[in-house]
């Protein structure tokens, strides 16, 4: 960690670190500010972001449903955050896991373990509040999302004994180091203190504002061996639904914009400037609406196609279905019947109806514990972050 990158606010904060790394040192960031963040070049990207949050608020509200689209969009979230880790599965992998936990891949299971931590805890979020935050709830989905790991090395949930470092090879190239490990309790209790707004921040600061001094407290702090950035993304849906907005998933647009973001991340735990931080949440945000807006455009124009591709009776077992495939576009017999409340013979006349309309496809070649997918869905939603929808033609 080079110190001539440090603004003196931080130099000050540095700690020398226990052997065998007595000759480095770890940063104690600085308690999350109260205070007003003036933002300059960051203003109309923060404009916009703030608009757009209003009118994701707006839409939610008038279709009484909280997340706005789909199951799928949590599902591409935590392919997303874990490949920015490095842990590399799919959507099309993961959805199928969920149906069927057979010879899955360990990386797989360790994004179905994100996925899954995301249902649990954002409805609590948004039904506690604020008051959700604490060193037990960071510990907590930490244990949750790094539960299927092989590789981690300590129990996951229990904060960091050993030192780290982030970036470079070894700690004698990296771009910064987080706290000794004794100190690390205290640093995190800031966070986890600034995310319940028991201070001036609820006045003095926006929720864009505040999501980008919490993440980069949190990720400067890095209490645990691996999997921070997991985490850290967990929060930020977290402190929107904590906030009473919709949760947007920001991981795919984090994805195809990297080092923008480290390098927001970058000048606010180094040089505490947040400008580059706020506009890139800002920005990600936008981008994420207009892209969940696009997407779900998208769906419903395929849905009015799949139901011109064969004569279908109102109200069949393959309309309902066609209803629920955007959350659930690899499925099973039995899910379709248990989701749907039909019986198993009804159930399966509507999947054959789908299956010669080109609707969905069996992809597993057996008689029994069939799998089948909508893999028109599948594409639309695996495409590039932000890239231009194709819809397939009329059949």
């Amino acid at each position: 960690m080079n110190r001539n990158e440090l603004v003196p606010a931080v130099r000050e904060r540095l700690r020398r670190l226990p052997a065998p790394y007595e000759a480095h040192y770890g940063v104690l960031p600085l308690p999350p500010s109260e205070a007003a963040i003036a933002i300059g070049t960051a203003r109309a990207s923060h404009h916009r972001a703030t608009e757009m949050l209003g009118k994701v608020d707006a839409i939610a509200a008038e279709l009484h449903d909280p997340y706005v689209i789909s199951r799928t969009l949590s599902r591409r979230e935590a392919v997303s955050s874990s490949s920015i880790e490095g842990t590399n599965s799919t959507l099309d992998e993961l959805l199928t896991l969920e149906e069927e936990d057979v010879d899955a891949r360990a990386e797989a299971r360790q994004v179905r373990d994100y996925a899954l931590t995301l249902d649990r805890f954002l409805p609590r979020a948004a039904e506690i509040g604020p008051d959700i935050f604490s060193i037990e709830l960071i510990c907590e989905l930490h244990s949750e999302a790094m539960r299927s790991d092989p590789d981690y090395p300590d129990v996951p949930g229990v904060i960091r004994g050993t030192v780290n470092w982030i970036g470079g090879m070894g700690i004698a190239t990296s771009t910064y180091n987080p706290p000794p490990p004794a100190d690390v309790t205290a640093c995190l209790s800031d966070t986890a203190t600034y995310m319940r707004m028991e201070g001036m921040q609820a006045m003095t600061q926006s929720l864009i504002t505040r999501i980008a001094i919490a993440h980069a407290h949190f990720e400067a702090v890095h209490p645990f061996r691996d999997g921070n950035g997991r985490v850290g993304r967990l929060l930020l849906p977290m402190m929107m639904a904590a906030d009473g907005r919709t949760p947007l998933y920001l991981s795919p647009y984090i994805e195809a914009n990297k080092a923008d973001y480290y390098a927001g991340l970058k000048s606010a735990q180094q040089r505490l400037d947040w400008d580059p931080l706020i506009s890139f949440l800002s920005d990600a945000i936008t981008g994420s609406v207009e892209e969940l807006l696009a997407t779900r455009a998208a769906l419903k124009a395929l849905r009015q196609q799949w139901l011109t591709r064969r004569r279908f009776r109102a109200n069949s077992a393959a309309v309902r279905m066609i209803d629920i495939l955007v959350d659930y576009p690899v499925t099973t017999a039995r899910r379709m019947a248990e989701r749907l409340g039909l019986s198993m013979p009804a159930t399966l006349t509507g999947i054959g109806q789908l299956v010669e309309a080109g609707i969905m496809h069996e992809r597993t070649g057996h008689r029994r514990n069939r799998i089948f997918a909508a893999s028109e869905v599948l594409a639309l939603l695996n495409r590039p972050f932000g890239s231009e929808i194709m819809l397939p033609g009329k059949a």
